[in-house]
């Protein structure tokens, strides 16, 4: 009997790469028919869906959520989690929010300042799971209360409100581009971009084979360890852009800015197909999927229904996300093991 030979890859090759990207495709057009399917139905019990501040309200929140789930995709495509991610944007939005209040800094440096100290939270993550070796839930889970903290020890229980505010700061969340809300043009340019880098770049095959197999990404010599550094430095930065946004968006800021919102997260980037035990899903599903949970949102709203049904539905679709993909995963391994398993001589029929 010929002994059969099993060589990893990072990432699936043939016809289970083209079903992987096929399923992906399925997820987000999925995604675009749910939410034109629900906003029809819902409008005909509550037509104010379909005016245009309340597609606005709704973009906007989309947009903060998504920009934050770009940066969560891109760390559980490498097989980690960000659960710090709703402390960060906490901490950024009362930090910028109290910059400005004090007059300390003009709009833009405040908000540069924002996204910088992002991008600083999001190292130290980077540090401990690349660096230390520590599991990147059991890091997060702490950062997100180390980052918390320090944003109730600022803010030492006082809150920021809109009249603090320069004058007409908060006017840019109903800003438009050539009709487009300024939030929704700023989410889908940073989609676009890193949609881009995934595709095109080295860095995006790299980010893509260490979520596929790092065992492999590391004998073919990928860095797997400044890969994932990057992703939880490039996930900081984002949520920091999501930070500055929801201060421009709320006005009144304090220390519980953002609580729950990891949640929406973790929930619009697995529901937008990107697998959480990493390699495979885009950033455009996220964006999608981010969508997808503020319209759900929105119509339990306007449909006088509770909002306590969304933490359950938030919840059930990452379950529902995560069974689906764990089902795929194990038909595409085997599908990919027997074919590799031929390949290499093994017994035929």
């Amino acid at each position: 009997m010929t002994e059969q030979v099993l060589v990893a890859e990072p990432v699936p090759a043939g016809w289970p790469r083209r079903a992987v990207a096929a399923a992906v495709r399925q997820r987000e057009l999925t995604l675009v028919a749910l939410i034109v399917v629900m906003g029809a139905l819902v409008a005909l019990q509550a037509p104010q869906l379909l005016s245009p501040s309340n597609l606005t309200q709704v973009s906007v929140i989309a947009s903060i959520i998504g920009i934050a789930a770009v940066g969560q995709a891109l760390v559980v495509l490498t097989r980690n989690v960000d659960l710090s991610v709703e402390s960060t944007i906490g901490l950024v939005a009362f930090v910028v929010a109290d910059v400005l209040a004090v007059r300390l800094l003009d709009p833009p440096l405040a908000m540069a300042l924002g996204v910088g100290l992002g991008l600083v939270l999001g190292v130290v993550n980077g540090i401990l799971v690349a660096g230390f070796g520590v599991p990147s839930i059991v890091a997060t889970l702490g950062t997100l209360s180390i980052y918390r903290g320090i944003d109730f020890l600022i803010a030492g229980g006082k809150q920021v409100t809109l009249t603090d505010l320069p004058q007409g700061y908060t006017a840019a969340a109903r800003a438009t581009v050539l009709g487009v809300p300024l939030f929704l043009a700023i989410a889908v340019a940073i989609i676009a971009v890193f949609a881009i880098v995934l595709r095109q770049t080295s860095f995006g095959r790299q980010v893509y084979a260490v979520g596929s197999n790092p065992e492999a990404a590391a004998v073919l010599g990928i860095p797997a360890r400044r890969i994932v550094l990057v992703v939880f430095a490039l996930c900081g930065m984002l949520a920091g852009v999501a930070g500055v946004l929801w201060g421009i968006e709320f006005g009144t800021i304090n220390a519980t800015a953002a609580t729950g919102v990891v949640l929406q997260v973790v929930a619009a980037v697995v529901v937008g197909g990107v697998n959480i035990f990493g390699g495979s899903g885009t950033v455009v599903g996220a964006g999608l999927g981010s969508l997808f949970l503020a319209f759900i949102s929105n119509a339990l709203i306007l449909l006088r229904l509770s909002q306590f049904w969304l933490q359950a539905i938030y919840g059930l679709v990452i379950l529902i996300a995560v069974a689906v993909d764990a089902v795929v995963t194990r038909r595409l391994a085997r599908a990919t093991s027997g074919r590799r398993a031929v390949a290499a001589g093994g017994p035929r029929r």
